[in-house]
C-alpha cells in the first residue's frame, strides 16, 4: 500500500487536476490508515478536479456517503446531485447498491432529491429497489405491491 501511495503521489504531481487520482489517494491512503479527518482533502480534490466526470462519479459517490457527515454542507449537495445523477445517466445498480449499504442513514435526502428526475428513471429506480424488497418512499412514484413480491 506504500508503494501505491508513493506512485499516486508522484503521479499527482505531474498531473494535480486529475480527479481519480485524488480519488484513489483518498482511497488507499484510508485502507492503509484508517479513517482520518484530514484525508477528506483527498477526497474533496477529487471533486473539485472532475466534479462531472462519470465514471470516477461511479466509485467516489459510494466513498463520499460513507463520510457524508463530515463532509462540508455544500460537499453534501454536490454528493447528493452526485447519486441523482447515477440514477439519471441509468447507473441504477450501482445507486441501489450506495443507498441500502453507505447511504442509507442518508436515505431521506437521497430520495427527495429524486423529485428533479424523470418519472421514468424513479419508477426504474423504484422497481429495483423493490426488487430487493426495500420500502422507501421515491417522490412521485406509488409503491406497486407487486414488485415487492
Amino acid at each position: 500500500m506504500e508503494a501505491s501511495e508513493g506512485e499516486l503521489r508522484s503521479a499527482l504531481q505531474v498531473t494535480p487536476t486529475d480527479s481519480f487520482l485524488w480519488l484513489m489517494l483518498y482511497s488507499v491512503v484510508t485502507r492503509r490508515s484508517g479513517f482520518d479527518f484530514d484525508n477528506i482533502r483527498y477526497l474533496e480534490r477529487s471533486y473539485a478536479s472532475g466534479p462531472n466526470e462519470g465514471w470516477v462519479v461511479l466509485r467516489r459517490n459510494q466513498l463520499a456517503l460513507a463520510v457524508f457527515s463530515v463532509l462540508s454542507k455544500s460537499r453534501q449537495q454536490e454528493v447528493v446531485a452526485e447519486f441523482a445523477a447515477l440514477i439519471n445517466s441509468g447507473f441504477i445498480e450501482e445507486a441501489a447498491i450506495n443507498l441500502t449499504g453507505v447511504g442509507w442513514v442518508e436515505r431521506e435526502r437521497l430520495l427527495e432529491n429524486l423529485k428533479k428526475l424523470d418519472v421514468a428513471s424513479r419508477e426504474i429506480f423504484a422497481k429495483r429497489l423493490a426488487r430487493d424488497g426495500v420500502r422507501v418512499s421515491i417522490p412521485g412514484i406509488e409503491q406497486d405491491e407487486r414488485y415487492l413480491r
